[in-house]
């Protein structure tokens, strides 16, 4: 577990099946994301035990997020998809909206970036998000992120492509 100023940053497991299911089924989030949403609790224990696998196995490093003074999730925060040489990594997050414009993801994605560069070593971060999501596209520059012009999401048309490289920091 990770602690940061308002927020617990945990390993999920299956006590957290319904709020896996609340974030990942979320419409709001979902318009800039595509994916498979849980549709019920039991595509949310797959989607965990999953996520729990692939922990296991450092494929990825995958957080939950709560307000210090609550039990329930609010999002997830994670480093996945790490290069063969594991120097670089994606980043991926989700917050119920709710919780928008309130610096939590703010707050959790510097915690996670410190972790990927001091921590795993990393040399490089790289985020993916929807055009349209603004959002996005302000927590990554404010983080100093920066947007790879002409960079593709293989797949993902509507994605831009920001990186962020340990000498940037």
């Amino acid at each position: 577990m990770i602690q940061t100023e308002r927020l617990l940053l945990k390993e999920i497991n299956e006590s957290y099946v319904e709020d896996i299911l609340r974030i990942r089924s979320n419409e709001v989030t979902n318009q800039f994301v595509k994916r498979n949403s849980p549709k019920n609790n039991y595509d949310a224990l797959q989607f965990i035990l999953t996520i729990k696998e692939r922990t296991r196995n450092n494929q990825t490093f995958y957080w939950g997020i709560s307000l210090k003074d609550q039990l329930n999730l609010i999002g997830t925060i994670c480093l996945w998809n790490f290069s063969e040489d594991r120097k670089i990594a994606e980043v991926g997050y989700e917050l119920l909206p709710d919780y928008h414009r309130k610096g939590i993801m703010s707050e959790a994605l510097k915690t996670v970036l410190d972790y990927g560069f001091n921590e795993l070593h990393l040399q490089e971060i790289l985020a993916f998000t929807n055009k349209l999501n603004e959002n996005s596209k302000g927590l990554l520059l404010k983080h100093h992120f920066v947007l790879e012009e002409g960079r593709v999401d293989e797949g993902f048309p509507n994605n831009l492509v920001f990186s962020l490289k340990q000498s940037d920091q």
